[in-house]
């Protein structure tokens, strides 16, 4: 079967590998949809934590079922994936948070993922399509972060919330959070996304950062209390620093993105808010649930997300090109 492979930074081949093996407790899928998300994107410029290669990239799949012993799943039927794999005996898995098992590989990142034609999955990992097309189906992930950070934040009627960065993972939060009856903003350099907020999301206060002072207008929308929610999902060291400052007191703050810096945060501002300081990392199968259902119900329609496109066959010379899309990429799906 061909496999894309990630030999290092900048540096993508194809490789032949044997049809996976029957193991049992695994089911054999065949990889139908790849999303490109910013962990595939930094990993192949070699800037993303907790990477090593060569490795096989991609872990927001959409599947078809082919062989195994799956309960309540049959050769064809579709499915996503849930790529994180976890111990099941830490604190964390005992706690039900899976998500954040102190052992957990990931597919894609820890070990090898989804840019393949075929591929061994635990059968605990693999989520029926409720009915979902492949490529709502490749998108499940990416908002299943959304929704875990949103729940995490615990956000009540009053609430103010701000989220930093319109990208995807921006938009996962967004989706999720339209949906409550919350005061929302985001605030965003990139044009482009701008633009793609303020049609997707119409009613959420949208900020440009590179004209605007930030402080002024978050103060302005809040009626001079500040944000009691900020969300990051930039994963941008400077802009993570910076948005401290947003919020109110007695606020929280959610990392959502993910950078290797350390944090530089004033403490006694901190302090005298009383603030509540926290990191939302992967999902759940609870998640993912929710999130099938969400779409199921048209609560979510996130198909637009995907500004770009490519096959298998074409993604060692495609998928340098995201980089130079000028700033308009939101989404890439891989198709096989």
């Amino acid at each position: 079967m061909k496999t894309i492979l990630c030999l290092q930074p900048n540096q993508f081949a194809f490789e032949e590998r044997a049809y996976p093996s029957s193991i049992a407790g695994n089911s054999i899928i065949a990889i139908k949809r790849i999303g490109i998300c910013g962990t595939d994107l930094h990993a192949y410029k070699g800037n993303q934590p907790f990477f090593s290669y060569p490795r096989v990239l991609g872990h927001e799949l959409a599947a078809e079922f082919v062989e195994g012993h799956a309960p309540g799943f049959s050769k064809g039927d579709l499915l996503t994936v849930l790529p994180y794999k976890s111990c099941g005996t830490c604190f964390a898995c005992m706690r039900g948070k899976t998500n954040c098992c102190a052992s957990l590989s990931v597919l894609g990142v820890h070990e090898d993922g989804g840019m393949s034609e075929y591929l061994s999955i635990p059968n605990q990992l693999l989520i029926s399509s409720g009915g979902l097309t492949l490529d709502q189906l490749a998108l499940v992930e990416p908002l299943a972060i959304g929704a875990h950070a949103v729940s995490r934040a615990m956000i009540q009627e009053g609430d103010s919330v701000v989220v930093i960065g319109a990208g995807p993972i921006g938009f996962g939060l967004l989706h999720f959070l339209k949906l409550l009856d919350i005061k929302l903003m985001v605030v965003e350099t990139n044009e482009f996304r701008l633009n793609f907020c303020k049609k997707e999301f119409p009613t959420v206060e949208c900020i440009d950062a590179s004209k605007n002072d930030v402080i002024d207008c978050l103060k302005d929308l809040t009626k001079g209390n500040m944000p009691s929610i900020v969300f990051d999902a930039t994963g941008n060291l400077t802009a993570i620093n910076e948005s401290f400052q947003y919020l109110s007191h007695a606020g929280t703050y959610v990392l959502v993105g993910l950078q290797q810096g350390a944090l530089s945060v004033l403490h006694p501002e901190f302090h005298k808010r009383e603030a509540t300081l926290m990191s939302s990392r992967n999902a759940t199968h609870s998640d993912f649930h929710f999130v099938i259902q969400a779409i199921q119900e048209k609560k979510v329609q996130a198909e637009n997300m995907i500004t770009h496109r490519m096959h298998f066959n074409d993604v060692i010379n495609e998928f340098p090109r995201l980089y130079t899309t000028g700033n308009a990429l939101m989404k890439a799906m891989i198709s096989l």
